[in-house]
């Protein structure tokens, strides 16, 4: 074996690769001891299938329900008011961040206002919600935004806060006028903090949207959720928790892509690589 064997990138990948996949069968050995574990505990007498029914039986209520098309007209609604909120939010609280935390005068000013605002929780806004619009979307939306908003907000604010002096120096040397400093040096700088506030921002989004369908009685996949409980229906109750889980996921693995995706230059993705 020569020295260029020893230093080749080859073994390091192959290293690699079956650690990957011990820790993929961990991960799905964990999934089927819990599924194990539904199935078994309501047929002891430790927990009465009443009120937790065997694995197997919530996993027929949930194929039974795919085939609605109530579901899918539900999800649909959970996934417009998500996508809505969200976009509303983003778009806010990047064009927010960036006037308050391009401005120093702006972000003293606004400094205490934001901490006032920002820990009231969105579910104290649900009778606001239900006075100005009902059950209407709106409702949802305004639930959806106020929470999203601020994780947006604060996330651009700390990397705008982060932007290196010498890089603002700089851009006033080249003479680079407001717009051309918020392009070049403030929004790269902001990116990855950007991009941390939108992954939290859709998770957030997601719990106020069904949240929202649970407690006002908005359209969507909270809604059928309620009536279910209310009509006894516990397979099916519990399959819709199951559906709200996986829309979890899905939602959190599209916005890691999104985000390696937007930051592939930056050094925190190459090194995840």
């Amino acid at each position: 074996m020569t020295l260029a064997d020893i230093d080749s990138p080859a073994p390091a990948a192959a290293r690699r690769g079956p650690l990957l996949s011990a820790s993929a069968l961990r991960g799905l050995a964990g999934l089927a001891a819990l599924v194990l574990v539904l199935e078994t505990l309501p047929r002891t007498s430790l927990v009465s299938p009443d009120y937790l029914p065997p694995a197997s039986t919530t996993a027929r209520a949930f194929w039974d329900m795919l085939g609605e098309g109530a579901f899918w007209t539900a999800l649909g609604d959970t996934l417009t008011g998500w996508g809505i909120g969200l976009a509303i939010a983003f778009v806010g609280g990047a064009v927010a961040g960036v006037a308050i935390g391009s401005v120093p005068l702006l972000r003293a000013a606004t400094a205490s206002t934001i901490e006032f605002l920002r820990p009231i929780p969105s579910v104290a806004l649900i009778p606001v919600a239900v006075l100005l619009y009902g059950t209407d979307l709106r409702s949802k939306l305004l639930l959806v935004v106020y929470a999203s908003f601020w994780q947006v907000l604060v996330q651009v604010l700390a990397g705008l806060h982060d932007v290196d002096p010498v890089a603002q120096d700089t851009a006033r040397s080249y003479r680079l006028g407001a717009w051309g400093r918020i392009r070049h040096v403030l929004w790269p700088t902001a990116l990855p903090y950007v991009m941390t506030g939108v992954r939290l921002a859709a998770t957030v989004a997601l719990v106020l949207t069904i949240t929202a369908e649970l407690v006002i009685g908005s359209p969507g996949l909270g809604q059928q959720l309620a009536v279910a409980q209310s009509s006894g229906a516990v397979p099916r109750v519990y399959a819709l928790v199951l559906t709200t889980g996986f829309v979890g996921v899905a939602v959190n693995l599209a916005a890691r892509a999104v985000e390696r995706r937007v930051l592939h230059w930056h050094q925190s993705q190459r090194t995840e690589r």
